[in-house]
């Protein structure tokens, strides 16, 4: 089954205007739910009946990407799901979209023992517009943008993950070491440095054969937010995604980050909900 409400749906180099953003979003559908990649070399991309998910190993991310279900298939669907992960002792996450169906796949996500995250906003932009912008591309004085390419480096990341959102970092540092180590060209990883010291880091997924790359994980340590660090970076990993041909550059957008990347010319064009389902 492919995405509800298909339209015909446009090449890599089409833009679909500035207004069109069910098009925009009907192709993020498309390339990077229904046809998505393994994020990692030990993860695979299974289609299974009216859902697509990712299964990895217990460091990586395991979940459902896309779903096209109804009020009489979701509750064997999810039942499925829940099946299929607790069989492998793995938590897994249903990425739930704001367009998605059933009107109420949330709740019965709850019902069946999931636990609702924050939503977030997915905000789409033109990766080469904002490219020549510039969006003040410079980062502040005394900042320094290095790719992370090594160990050294994803330790870096590490210790700016754990302080600027007070989560444990070990998952993190393997799945970026693991790409790193196996599919290089799919990855573009950035620390902000102050002298140092590690003060904002971020990467760009890049996977092959779609429009759209991701901005993920940025993040500032608190003393370093409102200094124009993070808008530095979006800038950094904007060229990076231009210059290797990516039309829209995508992210899901917390609270904080929100009202930035909407200056900065990013559309909303849904939300996203992560419910989570630990075995």
């Amino acid at each position: 089954m492919t995405p509800a409400n298909p339209v015909a749906w446009p090449g890599v180099h089409c833009w679909a205007g500035p207004m069109e953003h069910h098009t925009v979003l009907a192709l993020y559908d498309r390339q990077a739910r229904w046809d998505a990649r393994p994020e990692g070399p030990d993860s695979t991309v299974e289609r299974v009946g009216d859902v697509v998910r990712q299964t990895g190993p217990a460091h990586g991310w395991n979940g459902v990407l896309w779903s096209g279900l109804d009020e009489e298939r979701a509750d064997e669907a999810i039942a499925g799901q829940v099946r299929h992960f607790t069989s492998l002792g793995r938590s897994f996450e249903w990425k739930l979209y704001g367009h998605d169906g059933p009107a109420d796949l949330g709740e019965r996500l709850r019902r069946a023992g999931f636990t609702p995250e924050p939503a977030e906003a997915l905000m789409v932009a033109e990766a080469a517009g904002l490219h020549r912008s510039g969006l003040g591309a410079a980062p502040p004085e005394g900042i320094e943008i290095r790719p992370v390419t090594d160990a050294a480096g994803v330790a870096l990341m590490a210790e700016v993950h754990e302080r600027a959102f007070g989560t444990d970092s070990a998952g993190l540092r393997r799945r970026v070491l693991d790409r790193l180590a196996a599919r290089p060209d799919t990855v573009a990883a950035v620390v902000a440095m102050a002298g140092d010291r590690p003060v904002s880091s971020a990467r760009l997924e890049l996977p092959p054969g779609t429009a759209f790359a991701g901005l993920w994980g940025g993040g500032t340590v608190p003393e370093w937010r409102g200094r124009g660090v993070y808008r530095a970076l979006v800038a950094h990993r904007a060229r990076i995604a231009s210059e290797r041909g990516y039309r829209y550059l995508q992210v899901d957008a917390s609270d904080l980050s929100r009202p930035i990347l909407r200056r900065l010319g990013f559309t909303r064009l849904s939300t996203t909900t992560p419910y989570v389902y630990e075995p």
